[in-house]
């Protein structure tokens, strides 16, 4: 199953939180970009996060948010030159 445009935007989103602690959430304000307002809503859905226009991450969001982290880590790294 490819990533559609919807599934780009919710790791997107993830990617916003600071993973370095659980005392900071973050706000999409309604003047946001409509994409980001409805990947939140999705994610708020989904059990992901605990407000529907961001808050903070559920234990499910976290796990989700630290493997999207390693995800863009991998897949922005320089390529291994094979020997």
């Amino acid at each position: 199953m490819p990533f559609t445009a919807d599934l780009v935007e919710e790791l997107n989103t993830l990617l916003r939180f600071d993973l370095a602690t659980s005392q900071q959430g973050i706000k999409i304000h309604k003047t946001a970009d409509a994409g980001v307002i409805e990947a939140t809503q999705r994610l708020h859905g989904k059990g992901l996060i605990t407000q529907v226009d961001g808050g903070y991450l559920t234990s499910l969001g976290r796990d989700t948010a630290e493997r999207a982290q390693i995800l863009i880590s991998i897949l922005t790294s320089e390529p291994r030159r094979s020997m």
